[in-house]
């Protein structure tokens, strides 16, 4: 199937290929192909076996688990630019979640012998490839530092922050809308906390001007949320 035009101008916003130089973000867009979902349909689920990685070009996709009590637990919901699927390349691994079409969702697939390819003929892929994993290695660390170290609302700023790093690579703008289409239940469970003081952190965060809430996307004024996550004072 023939891409849509500028493929290499999406890799350019991604976390993963926008460090990229034009020659390399165009050998990359090379080995690209497309797909296409209708709302509600399953991407993958957990436990599949995983050759792509894929690139969100347009809609949103929920990514979630199953509890040990058989509850789904939405952890993320992503959309253009991010990534997703990406550990099928780097591990070969089955799927570590299900990924499900929030709406009609079309996205750009690599697949780990195309990646392969790319890291012969150019090395400076494997060089993002190691960066990127580095961000979500460190974002995991965050997170893990959070819940046992800080309070409630630091947590919330820093799970907050972690999202505005997928959507917005380039670090550059002083505020991004995140979409939050998961219940405060589910939010809880993923910073450790009862929903209760969730609802409680959330009001703060509100109050004190670091997030403003409008339906089921959240405002995230970055300066602030930094200061609150404790991360203003990192190197």
């Amino acid at each position: 199937m023939a891409l849509k035009p500028d493929p290499a101008g999406l890799l350019a916003r991604t976390p993963l290929f926008a460090g990229l130089d034009e020659a390399s973000r165009k050998a990359v867009a090379g080995e690209l192909r497309e797909a296409s979902y209708e709302p509600g349909q399953v991407i993958f689920s957990r436990g599949d076996a995983g050759s792509d990685l894929h690139i969100v070009s347009k809609g949103r996709i929920r990514l979630s688990v199953l509890t040990s009590d058989g509850r789904e637990l939405s952890f993320a919901h992503v959309e253009t630019p991010s990534i997703f699927g990406e550990l099928a390349i780097f591990d070969g691994r089955s799927r570590s979640a299900d990924a499900t079409a929030v709406n009609k969702v079309e996205t750009l697939l690599l697949s780990k012998s195309a990646f392969l390819r790319l890291l012969e003929s150019h090395p400076s892929v494997g060089e993002a490839a190691v960066r990127f994993l580095a961000g979500r290695l460190r974002d995991a660390d965050e997170q893990l530092e959070a819940i046992a170290l800080h309070p409630i609302e630091a947590r919330l700023a820093r799970f907050f922050l972690a999202s505005v790093r997928q959507k917005d690579p380039s670090g550059k703008s002083e505020k991004v809308t995140l979409a939050l289409p998961i219940s405060q239940s589910e939010l809880a469970l993923l910073v450790g906390a009862s929903r209760p003081k969730v609802n409680a952190a959330l009001q703060l965060l509100e109050s004190e001007g670091a997030i403003e809430r409008r339906g089921q996307q959240v405002i995230c004024d970055i300066a602030a949320l930094s200061g609150i996550g404790r991360l203003d004072d990192k190197d």
